[in-house]
């Protein structure tokens, strides 16, 4: 069952949060006014049912909620297992005029992954408007010292300004996530796993989003 955490994680409050700029008047639509049109999934990584959406009431922060996100590496395990895709779509409601932008996502969940192996996120946006226009994220761990026995993790991955992409301007936005997990290994015994470790340490996607005046 997946429990939505705080920004960050409750059980990182101590780590310091990276705040977008507050809307400002003329900038950014009236909170109240965007909507979750629909969100669908599809993927290994996400069957159905396995996939939460939460929108910040400042309408900032998009948080994806996964149940069956998980990867193994290591013995008795097979190619499918280390290797998971999600492909997320969001239809936004917004007022006409104003346009958003993914401009950075944080992933939170659990990791074991002992020396040799390495676990990557991988996150393409675009959106169905203009299929060819995308920008990749991509954020890695290394097994060892602090992950061999398991620990919560919070990575943070921002877009680079020349890579941003912007929503049509309108009424409505479709943005497409397609987020991968994979994990290899140079040690063929070792073992390594990146999922949600109990009720209370889920595995969450955080988008945070920028919103501006069309031009």
């Amino acid at each position: 069952m997946i429990s939505f955490l705080t920004l960050f994680g409750a059980a990182l409050v101590a780590a310091n949060p990276v705040i977008l700029p507050g809307p400002v008047s003329g900038t950014a639509p009236d909170p109240t006014t965007i909507l979750i049109s629909s969100v669908s999934a599809s993927g290994n990584g996400c069957p159905q049912g396995s996939v939460t959406t939460e929108l910040s009431p400042d309408r900032q922060v998009v948080t994806f909620g996964f149940d069956k996100f998980q990867t193994y590496i290591g013995p008795g395990t097979g190619p499918a297992d280390r290797t998971k895709n999600c492909q997320l779509h969001l239809n936004l409601k917004y007022p006409g005029g104003f346009q958003f932008a993914v401009v950075e996502s944080t992933y939170h969940g659990y990791a074991q992954l002992e020396k040799g192996v390495t676990g990557t996120f991988y996150s393409t946006y675009y959106f169905s408007q203009s299929p060819a226009d995308t920008t990749t994220t991509e954020t890695s761990i290394s097994g060892g010292a602090d992950w061999e026995f398991g620990n919560v993790y919070t990575k943070q991955d921002l877009v680079p300004t020349a890579s941003i992409i912007w929503s049509p301007c309108g009424a409505t936005g479709i943005l497409n996530v397609n987020n991968r997990i994979a994990l290899v290994s140079t040690n063929t015994t070792a073992y390594g796993t990146i999922s949600d470790d109990d009720a209370t340490v889920a595995l969450t996607q955080q988008v945070h989003v920028a919103w501006q005046a069309c031009k």
